[in-house]
């Protein structure tokens, strides 16, 4: 499992910068394509909205990636 912390001054991150951050997708436009083909889940559901607002506690899957935001 891959963690990812925000900073206090950040307060979230969207889900295509998480997937890059976590190294599951090599681009923005390559999170644009996986998260519109719904292969994303947020939360255990799926989540079709890159610009989605991730924030501490949230839980991403993908491909075998799971990732915690802290």
């Amino acid at each position: 499992m891959e963690t990812i912390k925000i900073t206090p001054k950040e307060e979230f991150i969207k889900l295509g910068q998480a997937l890059k951050a976590a190294g599951a997708v090599s681009s923005g436009v390559e999170a644009k394509i996986v998260v519109s083909e719904g292969l994303v889940k947020v939360n255990g559901e799926v989540d079709q909205r890159r610009g989605r607002k991730l924030y501490s506690g949230d839980r991403v899957e993908f491909e075998g990636y799971r990732i915690e935001i802290e």
